[in-house]
């Protein structure tokens, strides 16, 4: 099986963009338009966070970030305990792991993280990840869409609280 990484080489909510400085909302923007990574780990509830990182394709409404995950994954299993809060970097420095800590000095936000089951919100986002990763959606666009058609896969909401 061919990893998404072979192909990679690599939302903010409008009222919260609003009360930022405007070059920082327009460089997330930018960010999030262009980046085919985000680097993701939960907050436990004490704000502190998660041990569990990654990088991960995702895509960009507009508003809100979404992520399609493996439903035994870390990401989901957290969101499904109640820890609704996620820490994300967006940018492309490579695997977390041997970024030496490189993906944190990416921009980063804070979002609320939601599992989504809603299947007109599945839709939207399989085919907004049809249309960035079009190469590599030849392969992982059936994998996605079996996964949450099954519930083998799950699509994690998250919804920008602070740039």
């Amino acid at each position: 099986m061919i990893k998404r990484r072979t192909f990679v080489q690599g939302a903010m909510v409008s009222a919260g963009m609003s009360l930022l400085p405007a070059s920082h909302a327009a460089d997330m923007r930018t960010s999030l338009q262009k980046s085919d990574l985000v680097y993701i780990t939960a907050l436990k509830s004490d704000g502190k966070e998660s041990s569990c990182q990654s990088e991960i394709w995702y895509v960009w409404d507009g508003a809100d970030i979404y992520v399609c995950t493996a439903t035994t994954a870390w990401r989901t299993r957290a969101a499904k305990k109640g820890l609704d809060r996620s820490r994300i970097w967006v940018g492309d420095v490579g695997n977390w792991q041997s970024s030496g800590g490189k993906y944190k000095d990416l921009p980063v936000l804070e979002a609320a993280t939601s599992v989504i089951s809603d299947t007109n919100t599945h839709q939207m986002a399989l085919e907004r990840f049809g249309s960035k990763y079009t190469m590599a959606w030849i392969t992982y666009g059936p994998i996605f869409r079996k996964g949450l058609a099954d519930g083998s896969r799950s699509l994690i909401r998250y919804r920008p609280l602070t740039i």
